[in-house]
């Protein structure tokens, strides 16, 4: 598997170094409540392997489970907190999506401990097409993962409701409809 090659000023990485980071503490603790300071620790540890993901450096760790879990975490997950409020935060959002499928079309998914599965499916919940939301809830029934199954089924609702996730409108330059402005000054809307 490929290795993103250290240099003075960026450890060499591997998908195992991609989950050991993502799986521990503190991290762990922080998925969802990230901090200016965490998002730039991020992005100067993980900015480089992440572009080499992009231009598809590393499309040889889709090969494994650990692999495919690992690109989706630089793919999905990485992003959001590197680039919090850019547009770039969702750049590679599709390439995660296919690494998704990719893996559960190999039946990848079945082999990842479930403590670790949903990022696997995360890329599916984060995407606005239907289809994708579709297969994230079923997913996520599936493996059992009742707590991201909720926010899934959520998603959901907003992609078939809107078309869209009306809270990326601003970041992505789109504008926002009527029906979309009344939801985001709502008490029920979902901010990311």
């Amino acid at each position: 598997m490929t290795e993103i090659q250290g240099s003075a000023d960026v450890p060499a990485l591997t998908p195992g170094d991609i989950l050991e980071f993502w799986y521990s503490e503190p991290m762990a603790s922080r998925w969802f409540s990230s901090s200016p300071q965490l998002d730039a620790e991020i992005r100067a540890s993980y900015e480089q392997v992440w572009r080499a993901a992009l231009e598809g450096r590393l499309d040889d760790w889709k090969s494994s489970p650990e692999g495919c879990l690992a690109l989706v975490i630089v793919l999905d997950q990485l992003p959001l907190n590197m680039f919090r409020g850019e547009a770039s935060s969702f750049s590679t959002e599709q390439q995660a999506v296919e690494v998704c499928k990719l893996a559960i079309a190999r039946g990848y998914d079945r082999t990842i401990d479930p403590g670790r599965l949903g990022f696997l499916y995360m890329p599916l919940m984060h995407s606005e097409n239907l289809a994708d939301q579709d297969l994230s809830v079923k997913m996520f029934e599936q493996a059992g993962l009742e707590g991201n199954l909720r926010f899934a089924r959520h998603h959901r609702e907003l992609i078939r409701k809107f078309g869209r996730f009306p809270h990326r409108n601003a970041v992505l330059g789109r504008e926002s409809s009527r029906e979309e402005l009344e939801y985001l000054g709502s008490k029920e809307a979902f901010l990311g």
